[in-house]
């Protein structure tokens, strides 16, 4: 079965779904969408995220999740304004707002993480 046309499911998991829920609808602003009872369902650009409760969940160290994004000041200071941390890498010659700009200047990238640590990003194509 060819997947050309298949629209994305992205999966994000936590340690407990209904703390979650207001990270991913309330603080970045995704849309509900109708649900099946054993994940959160939200509106993504060309598909979903499901939000799945597993217990003793452990995030991982790397991000799992970018948002590609029109201006990635804007965002961030969204994000920030709603009580959110940018990361910080030693070593990668991020901006006080924790954006890194691509050597070559074609993105501006900047990390974050959700409440159970999952790293997600905001990419900015220039």
């Amino acid at each position: 079965m060819p997947l050309k046309n298949a629209r994305p499911v992205a999966m994000i998991t936590t340690r407990d779904r209904k703390a979650a829920e207001p990270f991913y609808g309330e603080t970045l602003g995704l849309k509900p969408a109708p649900g099946d009872g054993f994940a959160a369902l939200y509106e993504i650009e060309g598909g979903k995220l499901r939000l799945t409760e597993v217990p003793g969940f452990e995030a991982s160290a790397y991000p799992v999740l970018g948002f590609e994004v029109d201006d990635i000041k804007a965002a961030v200071d969204d994000l920030v304004g709603k009580g959110v941390t940018m990361n910080i890498y030693e070593g990668l010659g991020q901006d006080a707002d924790g954006i890194w700009t691509a050597p070559d200047s074609s993105c501006k990238v900047v990390f974050f993480n959700d409440p159970d640590g999952n790293g997600l990003s905001l990419t900015q194509v220039l």
